[in-house]
């Protein structure tokens, strides 16, 4: 009995929140409007910063055969490469190269200009050698280093003609190069790494709308020379509005439907609204459509009375209502100023449950508050990484959630098929997810805690690690807070002309395919996996667990009941005469 106790009691500490103490140096405090710079809520991790600009006068094999050059900057068992320029002798490539110090073995920088044409690992077009001791240390606010050209020499140390604009410093992750870097941490993966409509028979006439890949109907009426819908069709949009709206008129049949009408309507002709005004309505012409190619217009008269805004008085939610992390409205003349400053340090985490065949763990965090979504660089095959980098975010409202999640990078290691798509298999699996609510936050007080990653599996709940955030809400005036509680949740709008919950899902549906295709684009992408378990979609589907949870809560309430029932049947029919006699 007492062993079962003391495994209970351990393993309530193990999903317990833990207080730390990281060797950061905080204790400033916010003035004004002006934003943070220092980055004093992570831990200070030294870094060799290699800037390769660009280079000159390099040789050729001959005018036949022109060059086609890139660099490598050798430290070590690490090697980072350029992209390769084609055909040129003054390349510019402006990249940037970051060495963990603590990882740094040997006394000698190499950097070295090649030639990809060159079958021999060994032959070089020349190269240009720094001692690691004599690298310069720059420290902020110091100004960035300024590059410098050097003249390449051969493998003997002889000087040639060409030359190379590099520039070499000790820094920390506060630099600005830092974010555009290639990290040593990230030295395994390759430069490609790095780098709904419902179908339903119809019949009658409705009206479907098409933006993008979205298609929206209307109901369908019945036929007739004037069909009224009086519906209202709603898009997510995002800025610039380059797109253009496809309104089409098409009867239904169960076999095929057949368009009758076509209007296109440009977004960036279509009206801004801010308020609850309707907006005056408009008589556009349909196009017949072409059935065949050369094929002559017939003449149409027909018109569709539409009428089409742009709402920027609404807040389109893209994550759960009550984890939202912001509640302004679209348009930027509705938005009040900031009313503060949020700080996330991601200092490390520890204990990681290996994630792939080959128990191996290359983690990294996804962070987002508001619009804003920040990445981490990924660690790669370790179970403790130390990220030690610090985000911030203007805060518009008290009442929201910043959500941090640790993912495994799945397209490292052979994550593509060699078609050079995504392998079958290869995702970024999910490691454990942290929500912070910002109200239970003291102002200008910095929360050092190691959080419990936990990870729903078949078997149930399971610890995957810890993860240790350094966080501090700041802000330049209390009253601006407090006057926040006193004002509406969400944007006007929200409450003069509500929108129904389908139309809310509808539209939290479209935000998050926009942003899944925003950031597939992205370098390097987020993929599909990561934006909906950050935007926790699919949450509304059906769930057994789920479903059991609420049976049984279900199955609670009326045991109360059926109890009260069964007393009251006893005390009716005289069971314990003491008991009538009092309850009477």
């Amino acid at each position: 009995m007492a062993n079962q106790n003391q495994n209970q009691k351990k393993n309530k500490e193990d999903f317990s929140l833990k207080a730390t103490t990281p060797n950061i140096s905080a204790g400033r405090a916010i003035s004004g409007d002006r934003l943070p710079t220092a980055f004093d809520l992570v831990e200070k991790m030294q870094f060799l910063f290699v800037r390769v600009v660009k280079a000159k006068d390099l040789s050729e094999k001959c005018e036949c055969q022109p060059c086609n050059p890139f660099v490598e900057v050798n430290l070590g068992s690490f090697t980072g490469r350029t992209r390769c320029l084609e055909k040129t002798t003054t390349p510019e490539w402006n990249q940037v190269f970051a060495f963990a110090k603590e990882r740094i073995q040997v006394l000698v920088l190499e950097i070295v200009v090649k030639d990809k044409d060159n079958d021999d690992p060994d032959e070089f077009m020349g190269r240009v050698a720094f001692t690691i001791c004599d690298v310069p240390v720059r420290v902020r606010p110091d100004s960035p280093l300024a590059p410098q050209w050097y003249k390449l020499e051969d493998q003997n140390g002889v000087k040639l003609q060409g030359e190379l604009m590099v520039s070499v410093w000790m820094g920390t992750q506060a630099d600005e190069a830092f974010s555009q870097a290639w990290h040593s941490d990230a030295s395994e993966t390759s430069g490609e790494n790095i780098a709904h409509t419902r179908s339903k028979s119809l019949s009658g006439i409705f009206i479907q709308g098409v933006l993008g890949n979205l298609a929206l109907r209307s109901r369908p009426m019945k036929c007739n020379a004037s069909p009224m819908w009086n519906e209202d069709l709603m898009f997510v949009v995002a800025e610039p509005f380059d797109d253009c709206l496809l309104v089409t008129i098409e009867q239904g049949n169960p076999h095929k439907h057949e368009s009758l009408g076509i209007c296109v309507v440009p977004l960036k002709n279509v009206q801004q609204r801010i308020d609850a005004t309707p907006q005056a309505s408009v008589w556009c012409n349909l196009q017949k459509p072409k059935e065949k190619e050369g094929e002559e217009e017939v003449g149409f008269s027909s018109k569709l009375n539409m009428r089409i805004s742009l709402d920027g008085g609404y807040h389109v939610l893209d994550e759960a209502t009550h984890y939202t992390s912001d509640v302004r409205p679209s348009s930027k003349y509705l938005c009040k100023p900031s009313i503060g400053v949020l700080e996330l340090g991601i200092l490390n985490a520890v204990g990681l449950s290996p994630m792939s065949k080959e128990n191996r763990t290359d983690a990294f965090c996804v962070a987002k508050y508001g619009p804003k979504w920040v990445r981490t660089r990924t660690i790669v095959d370790s179970l403790s990484p130390n990220w030690n980098e610090q985000y911030t975010w203007e805060v518009f409202d008290p009442c929201t959630v910043i959500t941090i999640v640790v993912f495994h990078n799945g397209n490292l290691n052979g994550g593509k098929n060699a078609g050079g798509k995504k392998a079958e298999g290869a995702m970024d699996r999910r490691i454990g997810k942290v929500r912070i609510r910002l109200s239970t936050l003291e102002s200008d007080r910095i929360y050092s805690h190691s959080y419990p990653l936990i990870n729903l599996h078949t078997q149930g709940a399971r610890k995957m690690g810890e993860i240790q955030l350094a966080v501090r809400f700041s802000c330049s005036s209390l009253l601006n807070v407090l006057q926040t509680y006193a004002q509406p949740l969400l944007p006007r709008m929200h409450y003069i002309s509500p929108l129904s919950i389908f139309q809310l899902d509808n539209l939290r549906n479209q935000a998050a395919a926009i942003a899944t295709l925003r950031f597939k684009r992205a370098e390097p992408p987020l993929s599909k996996e990561v934006v909906e378990y950050m935007l926790d979609m699919g949450t509304n589907v059906w769930s057994m667990r789920r479903g059991k949870v609420q049976f049984f809560r279900i199955a609670c309430l009326l045991n109360v009941l059926v109890s009260v029932a069964k007393q009251f049947h006893e005390i009716h029919a005289w069971k314990n005469s003491i008991t009538t006699v009092l309850v009477t």
